[in-house]
């Protein structure tokens, strides 16, 4: 997609969107969730990563992430979560980006900077097999968004109709406080993030809204 006549935070989304579409889908593969010919070896940033392929993963991956983008570009993102959890929907992992785009920034964007610093990420997920553990065989998983707030009465239509398209998660809560192993963090202005994996805490059980 051609940036230049975009704004700093409409290019910043951009390579956000797009690096945070490989990195779920190296995710899903580090899982082992799909079969291995599900993914296909793309190279990106220029560094050999695992690309969905399978047409309703791919897109449903893409479908998800790019509709963030008016979102991210306006610092409504907090975090994007990738969850696995068991056939109660009970988190089993979460792999979490924190972000935040820094909105006041004005300078055009060294985009050949913020890409290195994101490289560093897809390095990182691809040696972090042994942090996670092994899913059950009737998982499943979900990509969830967090937001600071939605857009407000009298955005434009179209942002109004976009946030109406997300639903609350179904997903239940841990009710111990998680335990959180850092995986990577950056702070390159305009853009500050942080990826860790979330996984249950000492006898942590999840909240039952029914209960």
């Amino acid at each position: 997609m051609d940036r230049k006549n975009q704004t700093p935070q409409g290019q910043i989304a951009q390579v956000i969107v797009e690096f945070l579409e490989v990195a779920v889908s190296s995710i899903v593969f580090l899982k082992g969730f799909y079969p291995t010919r599900a993914f296909e070896r793309r190279r990106y940033m220029n560094i050999v990563v695992q690309k969905a392929v399978h047409p309703q993963l791919a897109d449903y991956i893409h479908s998800v992430i790019t509709g963030l983008l008016p979102f991210i570009q306006k610092g409504l993102v907090e975090r994007v979560v990738v969850i696995f959890h068991d056939k109660d929907h009970v988190p089993l992992e979460k792999f979490v980006f924190k972000l935040a785009v820094n909105q006041s920034y004005g300078s055009e964007l060294e985009e050949s900077s913020l890409e290195f610093a994101l490289r560093a990420f897809l390095i990182k997920l691809t040696v972090a097999g042994p942090l996670t553990k092994p899913l059950p065989s009737d998982s499943s998983w979900e990509i969830t968004a967090y937001f600071r707030s939605l857009p407000a009465d009298g955005a434009k239509d179209k942002e109004e109709d976009e946030a109406r398209l997300w639903i609350p998660t179904d997903t239940k809560a841990w009710m111990q406080p998680p335990q959180i192993t850092p995986i990577k963090s950056m702070r390159c202005d305009p853009l500050k993030m942080q990826l860790y994996l979330e996984q249950p805490g000492p006898s942590a059980e999840a909240e039952d809204p029914a209960s």
